[in-house]
């Protein structure tokens, strides 16, 4: 069955157009809050660091209770009610802009809404999908749903960058808002029941540690939550500080910028079309190390960018990272759901998710201190020397010349080993 044969299915269909819609808004958003803050507010670099942390600290806090509860819940409904809550946080911004008392404290509240419910949609999503296709094609539902969300990456920050630019970024925010709200109108179509849990009687801190416990214990589980932990870690540091070099050093303009990062989508796009056969050509375990590995020497190209050739520089690294990024996504992602039994998704997920990204609000705002202390060009040379750090834990384990997935859930028995 290919990606376009899963878009004849009316569920999975729902599901796709639902995700389309929350990942342009999404993108869009990536570009435009901030740029409330650095166009708008006028902040310094330590609060644009302190906006980005707010954005992810919820995978921290809440990241490792969400799976229990995900689990005991119907992620469809946990999805539909976050789209909702996002929208409606979101939609706060600008109203206050419109009414003059918009202020980087309401953004910093908006952003750990919105991080709390994408906390939620993401793990629902995530546990959501093996409800909708079967474990032996849930390669080619990943691919459907991650070309879905470089096509965003490509369109959504020149799109919002032009909304901000002929919007201002308060604004453009509705554009965002709008996805939210189409997403819970899409996943409200889908029809296929799930199936009915038995009541828990379990306490919620002994599920939270049986998800822990399976993620730490499994020998490739563990392995691709470190790399994936170091590599946010270090993109957290360098993404708010790109922006504040951009904007403000080389003064570009908000659109220009969108169509630079706009190159991100670009080359993720590249990477799902040849993801496929890069897994069955290298195999798993190569094409995972290829990915991280390859992208992260250009990250060095980010201290000494000026308003010059150097820019295209900029544009070779940031296809060169859009493509890593798919490839390794797709292919761990699929690796983690074809390993883990049905029951334990949403905890896998969850622990997995807060390893990974609990590293980023700690990168934002590492970055931000360091932009304020030694400078936004020496924070991101450190930036780019921690990148490279992600790679020794797929090389340095079993992982680095695996040919194959794993198969099944069955596989959950080498926990441990």
């Amino acid at each position: 069955m290919s990606r376009l044969e899963l878009l004849r299915d009316h569920d999975f269909r729902g599901l796709f157009l639902a995700d389309t819609a929350s990942q342009v808004g999404t993108q869009i958003l990536t570009l435009a809050l901030p740029l409330v803050a650095v166009a708008t507010l006028r902040v310094s670099e330590f609060e644009v660091g302190l906006l980005a942390a707010c954005q992810t600290l919820a995978f921290a806090v809440i990241g490792l209770p969400s799976g229990a509860i995900v689990d005991r819940l119907s992620k469809r409904v946990v999805m539909i009610v976050s789209d909702w809550a996002r929208a409606l946080a979101l939609l706060s911004v600008p109203l206050a802009w419109w009414l003059g008392v918009l202020s980087v404290h309401q953004l910093y509240a908006v952003a750990l809404v919105l991080g709390v419910f994408t906390v939620f949609f993401d793990v629902a999503y995530q546990s959501y999908l093996p409800h909708l296709v079967a474990r032996e094609r849930l390669v080619e539902g990943n691919s459907a749903l991650e070309v879905v969300r470089t096509v965003a990456q490509l369109g959504g920050p020149s799109a919002g960058g032009y909304l901000v630019q002929f919007l201002t970024a308060p604004y453009a925010l509705l554009a965002t808002v709008a996805g939210f709200a189409w997403s819970a109108v899409c996943l409200s179509t889908i029809r296929k029941p799930e199936a009915r849990r038995e009541a828990r009687r379990a306490r919620l801190g002994k599920e939270i540690a049986e998800g822990v416990r399976f993620v730490l214990g499994h020998r490739l589980l563990r392995r691709i939550a470190g790399c994936t932990a170091t590599s946010n870690l270090f993109w957290a540091m360098a993404q708010p500080m790109l922006l504040l070099l951009l904007s403000r050093e080389l003064g570009l303009a908000a659109g220009t910028i969108g169509l630079m990062m706009a190159t991100t989508g670009l080359g993720g796009l590249a990477g799902a079309l040849v993801n496929a056969r890069l897994v069955r050509w290298l195999g798993p375990g190569p094409a995972m190390w290829l990915a991280i590995g390859g992208p992260a020497p250009l990250t060095f190209v980010l201290p000494w960018l000026a308003a010059d050739w150097r820019l295209g520089l900029l544009v070779v690294t940031l296809f060169c990272y859009g493509a890593g990024v798919v490839v390794y996504n797709v292919t761990q992602l699929s690796f983690r759901q074809s390993i883990t039994p049905e029951a334990l998704l949403g905890r896998m997920n969850a622990t997995v998710r807060f390893l990974v990204w609990g590293t980023v609000p700690l990168g934002g705002l590492i970055g931000g201190v360091l932009g304020e202390v030694i400078g936004i060009r020496p924070t991101l040379l450190v930036a780019a020397c921690g990148t490279c750090l992600a790679l020794p834990w797929l090389l340095t384990g079993p992982i680095r010349a695996m040919r194959e997935h794993p198969a099944e859930p069955a596989a959950a028995r080498e926990a441990g080993r």
